[in-house]
């Protein structure tokens, strides 16, 4: 067996003795298979721990940049209070709609706004909507663009904004300085910017499962 393998089977194990069944989650996965989205969503232990941390930072705001099928969307916003309300943005109008339609499947679509559009330019507009102080934000989107997303995350964060980016190891390629990857050449530059950013303390953890070998980088915005 190779170490892919068993990456893959430790995390079946982990689901099958930590999670309960969960046909709400399995029927996104198996919808955005079905409708040709590349199978880059969180893993379900993955997404679990999306939920835990939200629910630890008792979140009632949630930004997410970057939705595919809303699989990851749906995993947060189970997090919210009575009240809370969670942002998604997705640059694409399928994947868009079929977020839409997940959301609807798991009964959350009174929780879950999808906005279309590139993020850029819908980011700008949150504020004039009213939408900032996230108390959580979570980064999956472009990799290229993830030091405008870790910008934009801080400016609409509050003191105490959880924010937390995924695939920031790039199986192992985020420490080659001569990558021509964009996606590495983003997330070098993205911590670079945290290496920088006075108000954001931050850490990073490597991660091996079912979506192989990767990383994700947790912050808390200061005072």
């Amino acid at each position: 067996m190779n170490l892919s393998e068993k990456w893959n089977d430790v995390d079946l194990y982990l689901s099958k003795k930590l999670h309960t069944s969960d046909p709400v989650m399995d029927s996104i996965l198996k919808a955005n298979s079905d409708a040709g989205l590349p199978a880059i969503d969180v893993a379900p232990n993955q997404g679990k721990l999306l939920y835990l941390l939200a629910k630890l930072k008792g979140a009632k705001r949630i930004l997410e940049i970057g939705t595919l099928g809303g699989y990851s969307s749906v995993w947060l916003a189970r997090a919210l209070p009575d009240g809370g309300h969670l942002v998604t943005l997705e640059l694409d109008d399928k994947h868009a709609k079929l977020a839409e339609e997940n959301v609807k499947r798991a009964g959350l679509e009174n929780k879950i706004d999808v906005i279309v559009g590139s993020a850029l330019e819908t980011l700008p507009t949150l504020k004039d909507k009213g939408v900032a102080n996230f108390d959580f934000i979570f980064i999956d989107a472009d990799k290229p663009n993830n030091p405008q997303y870790l910008k934009w995350a801080i400016e609409l964060s509050r003191p105490g904004t959880v924010i937390i980016a995924d695939n920031v190891v790039r199986n192992g390629h985020v420490i080659d300085t001569e990558s021509e990857d964009l996606s590495v050449q983003g997330v070098r530059q993205f911590f670079d910017l945290l290496s920088e950013e006075s108000c954001i303390d931050s850490t990073a953890i490597q991660t091996v499962g079912s979506k192989g070998y990767d990383g994700l980088v947790l912050g808390i915005v200061k005072d």
